[in-house]
Protein backbone atom coordinates (compact mmCIF):
# COMPACT_ATOMS: atom_id res chain seq x y z
CA UNK A 1 0.00 0.00 0.00
CA UNK A 2 1.01 3.67 -0.35
CA UNK A 3 3.15 5.10 2.35
CA UNK A 4 3.43 9.06 2.99
CA UNK A 5 1.05 11.30 1.02
CA UNK A 6 3.00 13.83 -1.07
CA UNK A 7 -0.84 15.09 -1.81
CA UNK A 8 -4.08 14.23 -0.78
CA UNK A 9 -8.11 15.08 -0.83
CA UNK A 10 -9.21 14.68 3.11
CA UNK A 11 -13.27 14.47 2.49
CA UNK A 12 -13.36 17.18 -0.94
CA UNK A 13 -16.68 17.63 -1.81
CA UNK A 14 -17.51 19.89 -4.82
CA UNK A 15 -21.00 22.10 -5.40
CA UNK A 16 -22.03 24.20 -8.41
CA UNK A 17 -24.89 25.48 -7.78
CA UNK A 18 -27.21 22.93 -6.04
CA UNK A 19 -25.26 19.83 -8.51
CA UNK A 20 -22.99 18.08 -6.03
CA UNK A 21 -20.36 16.75 -8.39
CA UNK A 22 -17.93 15.48 -5.64
CA UNK A 23 -18.85 13.39 -2.40
CA UNK A 24 -16.74 13.08 0.93
CA UNK A 25 -13.93 11.86 -1.67
CA UNK A 26 -10.68 11.28 0.31
CA UNK A 27 -7.36 10.16 -2.10
CA UNK A 28 -3.57 10.07 -1.34
CA UNK A 29 -0.87 9.95 -3.48
CA UNK A 30 2.19 8.74 -2.36
CA UNK A 31 5.86 9.36 -3.70
CA UNK A 32 6.70 7.21 -7.26
CA UNK A 33 3.21 6.08 -7.20
CA UNK A 34 0.93 6.16 -10.70
CA UNK A 35 -2.54 6.33 -9.69
CA UNK A 36 -5.15 5.87 -12.30
CA UNK A 37 -8.15 7.44 -11.53
CA UNK A 38 -11.35 5.94 -14.35
CA UNK A 39 -14.87 5.70 -14.47
CA UNK A 40 -17.86 6.69 -16.51
CA UNK A 41 -18.14 10.23 -17.83
CA UNK A 42 -19.40 12.75 -15.70
CA UNK A 43 -18.44 10.82 -12.66
CA UNK A 44 -16.23 13.50 -10.82
CA UNK A 45 -12.82 12.55 -12.34
CA UNK A 46 -11.78 15.93 -14.18
CA UNK A 47 -13.56 17.97 -10.88
CA UNK A 48 -11.45 16.21 -8.64
CA UNK A 49 -7.79 16.62 -10.57
CA UNK A 50 -8.39 20.35 -10.53
CA UNK A 51 -9.11 20.15 -7.25
CA UNK A 52 -5.59 18.60 -6.28
CA UNK A 53 -4.77 21.50 -9.17
CA UNK A 54 -5.99 24.05 -6.73
CA UNK A 55 -7.95 25.39 -9.71
CA UNK A 56 -11.50 24.46 -8.19
CA UNK A 57 -11.97 25.30 -4.17
CA UNK A 58 -13.73 22.42 -2.32
CA UNK A 59 -17.27 22.99 -1.08
CA UNK A 60 -15.91 20.97 1.75
CA UNK A 61 -12.83 19.15 2.69
CA UNK A 62 -9.13 20.19 2.20
CA UNK A 63 -6.29 19.60 -0.11
CA UNK A 64 -2.97 18.85 1.48
CA UNK A 65 0.03 18.45 0.29
CA UNK A 66 3.47 17.72 2.17
CA UNK A 67 1.60 17.58 5.42
CA UNK A 68 -0.03 21.50 5.10
CA UNK A 69 -3.07 22.38 3.96
CA UNK A 70 -2.96 24.10 0.58
CA UNK A 71 -7.24 24.06 -0.16
CA UNK A 72 -10.34 24.37 1.99
CA UNK A 73 -13.81 25.45 1.20
CA UNK A 74 -12.67 28.81 3.52
CA UNK A 75 -9.26 29.35 2.95
CA UNK A 76 -7.25 31.98 5.39
CA UNK A 77 -4.90 34.08 4.28
CA UNK A 78 -1.84 31.10 5.84
CA UNK A 79 -3.85 28.89 3.82
CA UNK A 80 -3.94 30.58 0.47
CA UNK A 81 -0.28 31.20 0.89
CA UNK A 82 0.53 27.87 1.18
CA UNK A 83 -1.33 27.60 -1.72
CA UNK A 84 0.29 29.90 -4.10
CA UNK A 85 4.04 28.69 -2.36
CA UNK A 86 3.34 24.85 -3.52
CA UNK A 87 1.35 25.67 -6.75
CA UNK A 88 4.96 25.56 -8.70
CA UNK A 89 5.34 21.69 -7.35
CA UNK A 90 1.89 20.78 -9.04
CA UNK A 91 2.50 20.10 -12.79
CA UNK A 92 -0.59 19.73 -15.03
CA UNK A 93 -1.51 18.66 -18.22
CA UNK A 94 -4.63 18.97 -19.92
CA UNK A 95 -6.88 17.51 -22.56
CA UNK A 96 -6.44 20.22 -25.37
CA UNK A 97 -2.92 21.16 -24.49
CA UNK A 98 -3.40 24.92 -24.09
CA UNK A 99 -0.01 25.93 -25.08
CA UNK A 100 0.34 29.80 -26.05
CA UNK A 101 -0.20 30.07 -29.84
CA UNK A 102 1.83 33.31 -30.51
CA UNK A 103 5.17 31.69 -28.44
CA UNK A 104 7.62 28.76 -29.80
CA UNK A 105 8.07 25.66 -28.51
CA UNK A 106 10.68 27.10 -26.66
CA UNK A 107 9.10 30.15 -25.78
CA UNK A 108 6.27 27.91 -24.30
CA UNK A 109 8.55 25.84 -22.03
CA UNK A 110 11.01 28.37 -20.83
CA UNK A 111 8.09 31.08 -19.60
CA UNK A 112 7.06 29.60 -15.91
CA UNK A 113 10.39 28.89 -14.66
CA UNK A 114 11.66 31.67 -15.59
CA UNK A 115 8.88 34.08 -14.08
CA UNK A 116 7.74 31.92 -11.16
CA UNK A 117 11.43 30.09 -10.85
CA UNK A 118 13.23 32.89 -11.55
CA UNK A 119 15.43 30.98 -13.59
CA UNK A 120 17.73 32.99 -15.96
CA UNK A 121 17.24 32.68 -19.85
CA UNK A 122 20.00 30.53 -20.65
CA UNK A 123 19.48 28.03 -17.69
CA UNK A 124 15.90 27.91 -18.48
CA UNK A 125 16.80 27.30 -22.00
CA UNK A 126 19.37 24.43 -20.99
CA UNK A 127 16.23 22.91 -19.31
CA UNK A 128 14.26 22.82 -21.94
CA UNK A 129 16.78 21.47 -24.91
CA UNK A 130 16.64 18.65 -21.83
CA UNK A 131 12.97 17.73 -21.92
CA UNK A 132 12.37 18.53 -25.34
CA UNK A 133 15.13 16.05 -26.30
CA UNK A 134 13.14 13.72 -23.48
CA UNK A 135 9.93 14.03 -25.49
CA UNK A 136 11.53 13.54 -29.00
CA UNK A 137 11.13 17.21 -30.09
CA UNK A 138 13.84 18.59 -30.36
CA UNK A 139 13.97 19.71 -34.29
CA UNK A 140 10.82 21.49 -33.17
CA UNK A 141 12.21 24.25 -30.59
CA UNK A 142 11.33 27.04 -33.12
CA UNK A 143 8.16 25.89 -34.53
CA UNK A 144 4.58 27.34 -32.98
CA UNK A 145 1.92 25.41 -32.02
CA UNK A 146 -0.34 25.77 -34.90
CA UNK A 147 2.39 23.83 -36.65
CA UNK A 148 2.46 20.85 -34.43
CA UNK A 149 0.26 17.60 -34.95
CA UNK A 150 -1.78 16.84 -31.46
CA UNK A 151 0.36 14.28 -30.30
CA UNK A 152 3.33 16.79 -30.67
CA UNK A 153 1.59 19.54 -28.99
CA UNK A 154 0.49 17.37 -25.93
CA UNK A 155 4.43 16.20 -25.94
CA UNK A 156 5.11 20.13 -25.71
CA UNK A 157 2.55 20.65 -22.84
CA UNK A 158 4.19 17.75 -20.78
CA UNK A 159 7.96 18.84 -21.24
CA UNK A 160 6.53 22.60 -20.14
CA UNK A 161 5.14 21.05 -16.92
CA UNK A 162 8.13 19.35 -16.30
CA UNK A 163 10.45 22.31 -16.54
CA UNK A 164 8.73 23.72 -13.48
CA UNK A 165 10.65 20.37 -11.67
CA UNK A 166 7.31 19.47 -9.90
CA UNK A 167 7.12 16.95 -7.07
CA UNK A 168 3.50 15.41 -8.95
CA UNK A 169 2.00 15.20 -12.56
CA UNK A 170 -1.32 15.39 -12.73
CA UNK A 171 -2.29 14.17 -15.55
CA UNK A 172 -6.64 15.07 -17.02
CA UNK A 173 -7.19 12.76 -19.87
CA UNK A 174 -4.10 13.71 -22.00
CA UNK A 175 -4.70 11.09 -24.98
CA UNK A 176 -8.54 11.86 -25.30
CA UNK A 177 -8.61 14.56 -27.82
CA UNK A 178 -5.99 13.08 -30.03
CA UNK A 179 -6.43 10.19 -33.15
CA UNK A 180 -5.64 7.25 -32.10
CA UNK A 181 -2.01 7.18 -34.18
CA UNK A 182 -1.26 10.11 -31.52
CA UNK A 183 -2.08 8.41 -28.95
CA UNK A 184 0.81 5.88 -28.73
CA UNK A 185 3.06 8.44 -28.55
CA UNK A 186 1.85 10.83 -25.47
CA UNK A 187 1.56 6.92 -23.33
CA UNK A 188 4.94 6.12 -24.45
CA UNK A 189 6.46 9.43 -22.97
CA UNK A 190 3.95 9.14 -19.96
CA UNK A 191 5.09 5.31 -19.46
CA UNK A 192 8.84 6.80 -18.99
CA UNK A 193 8.38 9.24 -16.91
CA UNK A 194 6.31 6.67 -14.68
CA UNK A 195 9.64 3.92 -15.31
CA UNK A 196 11.58 7.10 -14.46
CA UNK A 197 9.97 7.56 -11.09
CA UNK A 198 7.32 10.24 -11.52
CA UNK A 199 4.67 10.50 -8.97
CA UNK A 200 1.68 10.92 -11.37
CA UNK A 201 -2.14 11.12 -10.81
CA UNK A 202 -3.67 10.08 -14.00
CA UNK A 203 -7.41 11.08 -15.32
CA UNK A 204 -7.80 8.71 -18.20
CA UNK A 205 -9.61 5.98 -20.18
CA UNK A 206 -6.99 3.98 -21.54
CA UNK A 207 -7.21 1.29 -19.72
CA UNK A 208 -4.05 -1.06 -21.01
CA UNK A 209 -2.04 2.12 -19.03
CA UNK A 210 -3.95 1.92 -16.53
CA UNK A 211 -3.36 -2.27 -15.96
CA UNK A 212 0.27 -1.84 -16.93
CA UNK A 213 1.74 1.47 -15.77
CA UNK A 214 -0.46 2.38 -12.94
CA UNK A 215 0.11 1.26 -9.03
CA UNK A 216 -3.06 1.68 -8.53
CA UNK A 217 -6.53 2.43 -9.82
CA UNK A 218 -9.40 4.25 -8.40
CA UNK A 219 -12.96 4.02 -9.83
CA UNK A 220 -15.36 6.91 -9.73
CA UNK A 221 -19.08 7.13 -10.53
CA UNK A 222 -21.74 9.87 -9.43
CA UNK A 223 -18.93 11.73 -7.67
CA UNK A 224 -17.92 8.89 -4.81
CA UNK A 225 -14.49 6.66 -5.24
CA UNK A 226 -16.59 3.02 -5.77
CA UNK A 227 -13.72 1.13 -5.86
CA UNK A 228 -9.68 1.71 -5.23
CA UNK A 229 -7.08 -1.81 -5.53
CA UNK A 230 -3.83 -2.71 -7.33
CA UNK A 231 -4.44 -2.78 -11.32
CA UNK A 232 -4.71 -6.50 -11.44
CA UNK A 233 -7.58 -7.19 -8.77
CA UNK A 234 -9.21 -4.28 -10.34
CA UNK A 235 -9.35 -5.63 -13.76
CA UNK A 236 -8.90 -9.32 -12.97
CA UNK A 237 -11.74 -9.30 -10.67
CA UNK A 238 -13.37 -6.59 -9.73
CA UNK A 239 -15.56 -6.01 -6.30
CA UNK A 240 -18.84 -4.22 -7.66
CA UNK A 241 -21.04 -4.74 -9.95
CA UNK A 242 -20.67 -1.08 -10.66
CA UNK A 243 -16.61 -1.08 -11.89
CA UNK A 244 -17.74 -4.78 -13.36
CA UNK A 245 -20.35 -2.95 -15.76
CA UNK A 246 -17.76 -0.51 -16.69
CA UNK A 247 -14.83 -2.59 -17.63
CA UNK A 248 -17.46 -4.67 -19.54
CA UNK A 249 -17.34 -1.84 -22.39
CA UNK A 250 -13.86 -2.60 -22.70
CA UNK A 251 -13.69 -5.73 -23.60
CA UNK A 252 -13.49 -7.66 -26.81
Amino acid sequence: MPGTAIIAAEGVSKRFDTHEVLTRVSLSVAEREVVCVVGPSGSGKTTLLRCFALLETPSEGRVVMDGQVIATSEPTPAIKKAGRVVRANIGMVFQHFNLWPHMSVLENVIEAPMLVRGLKRKDAVAVADRLLDKVGLSDKRDAYPGRLSGGQQQRVAIARALAMSPKVMLFDEPTSALDPELRREVLLVMRQLAAEGMTMLVVTHEMGFARHVGTRVVFMDRGEIVEESVPAQFFGSPRTERAQRFLQQFED
